[in-house]
């Protein structure tokens, strides 16, 4: 890990992109049971009256108010309550039914989406020592498979790991693996139940066999020491799921012999771990929302004591790389858009020795280096845009890699090889499919490697991407990106997307979608609004909608969509608001304040319940994130959250066409924060209009594991909008 830590980790977002009277006896019953349960005055089967969620108050006091919470009772940490799970199924079922004259148009869009996908497709191989690796999907298969050839890309082939064959029998499914430095054991990581508690398992490599080692809930992150034996990972905690405990594991022995690397015992730190790419050092990054601190343990003594880098400090975040007898470190310290310096070995703990690389800019954001013997390549983000900083460490002479369209992601890929001039990049824009280039940083020269193919056919010329500016409240210039079918008229009629996500300082870049040329083909407009709670714009952009700005962040999106709608590419009966996790709690908000402004609202595993969730340091992330939200012990933090959260600022008024979606194994955001806002809503709000609400009682934070499961989770959410724009054709 040489990177500056991405809070997207923290209440991530997927960017493909879920009640008046639940009646209820007090006596035991089956799941079944429970579901004739759910009524009004008639039965839901027969009229399609939604479910309706039975009121308990619960009184939760603080700072001497007192909130009544009606719907508390769905909390269920075991997620096994059936009078829970009831709820939940027949909530899905009140959709299924509801949403049952789209059923033929859902399944188009599936077969149109997964039809311009290539089925049998593969990753660009990577070298790294003796092979080369590669990841591969089989037509009809739903998960990757891991591969690799010695020495040459015609060697015979040898599968590391078939995910659909260890995915047989779950419901949901992610695996990752690690090669050891001698790449003949490999160590890898499953998860069966998407609550990112993962399980590490064996194989050595030379005879196919899994070893009985086995290591439960920890992180996905893996790293070798260079023994070719010793495996460092981290611990969670079974009730938070902090990450803080890093172990290590000796092949061959009981994992109940496991050593304890270091252990964080501040409940504001997560823990993660790496490996410098001159592999001679195992990395421990410890971080807070706004503080760093990084331990190192020699990678060729593995059971040596970790030594610290720098001690954390308060509101200091650094990131290091290491080459020959430096340590670069990526620094925020007297630079708030970040800067470069570069320290000795050894005397890394005296600030007064490091040296300064690259300035700080007031203008630019520094984000991350990449590291090569003879080479360094910066990431830097200027006006929104990334930019791909080449600089040659002989003679110190550098260059910019050049991008052509007016919003793009561009972004540093496999570059593991240290010794090399050839860099690796991946490159996408609102009309351009995800493209990897292999770059010659000497003679500059760069050669498309492979260009995500578009079964069927795709002609970039024939859709339109534009970069314009929505002016905010405070007058601030917000960019957005777009994109949208050539030949579209801007007089109001068209159907419009307007997504945002706005927290964690994490950028929302423009980027290509096959499934979203289901929208466009059928005269959607979609638009990514960089609002600030992100970076895109530099360090103060998130800093300005955070804590007690975070308003802006609302302000900001409500701003955006008022823009787009004046400049004629959507009217409020034709908009709809998108946003997941913490882009669901915007939504929630910006719903709250301005519901005249849209035709439909998509909140995906949204955060909305922010002020109890916030109160309770037993749920996953909430003590790493008061320096995000505030903490609302804090009565000035109370009080503002109370202000804009979306669960408690639902009012009697009328509301747009919602579709909410969850995850029953949800480790970032609990089910019950849309399970009880639905609640709410229905209860509350005075319209007529659709509230439909789908938990994925398979899946967490990500929905579906299956890359085509996952189709049909969009298909469900375009059909929904199109159903409300009569694009049902």
């Amino acid at each position: 890990m040489q990177t500056k830590l991405s809070k997207l980790y923290l209440k991530s977002i997927s960017i493909a992109i879920i009640i008046s009277s639940f009646l209820f006896s007090c006596g035991d019953k089956t799941n079944s049971q429970n579901n004739s349960e759910y009524t009004s005055n008639q039965t839901m089967t027969d009229t399609l009256t939604p479910p309706m969620a039975l009121k308990v108050p619960q009184k939760l006091e603080q700072h001497g108010q007192t909130r009544i919470d009606n719907y508390y009772w769905l909390r269920d940490d075991s997620r096994t309550n059936p009078k829970m799970l009831a709820y939940l199924e027949a909530e899905n079922d009140y959709t299924t039914k509801s949403l049952a004259h789209t059923d033929e148009l859902q399944e188009k869009i599936y077969k149109e989406i997964r039809g311009r996908i290539k089925e049998d497709d593969a990753s660009v191989p990577y070298k790294y020592q003796n092979y080369w690796y590669y990841t591969r999907y089989e037509e009809g298969k739903e998960y990757p498979i891991y591969a690799r050839k010695k020495g040459s890309l015609e060697a015979a082939e040898e599968i590391l790991l078939n995910g659909n064959e260890r995915a047989e029998g779950n419901d949901f499914y992610s695996g990752r693996i690690k090669v050891s430095e001698g790449e003949n054991m490999m160590a890898f990581v499953e998860d069966t139940t998407g609550r990112r508690q993962y399980t590490v398992r064996f194989k050595n490599l030379a005879t196919g066999e899994i070893l009985a080692e086995t290591i439960r809930n920890v992180e996905p992150s893996l790293v070798w020491a260079n023994d070719n034996k010793t495996l460092f990972y981290v611990k969670k905690d079974p009730e938070t799921l902090r990450s803080h405990q890093v172990w290590s594991h000796t092949l061959g022995t009981n994992p109940e012999e496991d050593k304890l690397v270091y252990e964080e015992k501040d409940e504001s730190y997560y823990t993660y771990i790496g490996k410098s790419k001159s592999k001679k050092y195992v990395m421990i990054y410890l971080s807070s929302t706004l503080n760093t601190e990084v331990h190192l343990i020699d990678a060729d003594k593995p059971s040596s004591k970790p030594t610290v880098f720098l001690e954390r400090e308060e509101k200091h975040e650094y990131s290091i790389a290491h080459k020959d007898d430096y340590f670069y470190v990526v620094t925020n310290w007297e630079a708030q858009n970040f800067r470069l310096m570069k320290v000795k070995v050894g005397e890394q703990n005296d600030k007064s020795k490091w040296e300064e690389v690259i300035p700080h800019r007031q203008d630019v954001l520094l984000e991350d280096i990449d590291m090569f013997s003879d080479f360094m390549v910066l990431s830097e983000r200027k006006e929104g845009l990334l930019n791909l900083r080449v600089r040659n460490q002989k003679d110190n002479s550098e260059h910019y890699i050049e991008f052509d369209d007016p919003a793009y992601m561009a972004y540093t890929a496999q570059n593991i090889e240290f010794d090399t001039k050839m860099l690796r990049f991946g490159y996408t824009s609102m009309t351009t499919p995800n493209s990897v280039y292999d770059y010659d940083m000497e003679t500059k020269e760069k050669e498309l490697k492979k260009q995500q193919e578009i079964v069927g056919g795709y002609d970039a010329s024939n859709f339109v991407s534009e970069r314009v500016y929505a002016t905010a409240k405070d007058g601030t210039k917000i960019p957005i990106s777009l994109v949208y079918k050539k030949g579209t008229k801007k007089d109001g009629k068209n159907p419009l997307v307007v997504y945002g996500y706005g927290s964690y300082g994490a950028s929302m870049d423009a980027y290509f979608s096959v499934a979203r040329l289901s929208l466009l083909e059928r005269g959607f407009v979609y638009s990514i609004v960089h609002i600030r709670g992100g970076e895109e714009m530099g360090r103060q952009w998130y800093e300005d909608g955070k804590l007690l700005k975070k308003k802006n962040t609302f302000e900001d999106f409500i701003a955006c969509t008022e823009f787009l709608q004046k400049e004629g590419f959507g009217s409020p009966e034709t908009t709809f608001a998108i946003g997941g996790s913490a882009g669901g709690l915007l939504v929630g908000a910006v719903m709250n304040m301005r519901p005249d402004l849209y035709k439909g609202v998509l909140a995906a595993v949204p955060f909305v319940d922010v002020v109890t969730t916030m109160l309770d340091e037993s749920i996953p992330l909430t003590t790493n994130e008061f320096d995000e939200w505030g903490n609302p012990k804090n009565k000035e933090y109370y009080d503002y959250m109370m202000s804009y959260s979306p669960y408690d600022n639902v009012i009697a008024q009328d509301y747009p066409n919602i579709l909410v979606t969850t995850g029953l194994h949800d480790s970032q955001v609990q089910y019950w924060e849309p399970a009880k806002w639905v609640a709410k809503l229905r209860d509350i709000k005075t319209d007529n209009n659709k509230l439909y609400f789908k938990t994925n009682m398979d899946a967490g934070h990500g929905g579906a594991s299956g890359r085509f499961e996952a189709i049909k989770e969009t298909a469900l959410e375009y059909a929904f909008m199109l159903d409300l724009v009569g694009k049902t054709e």
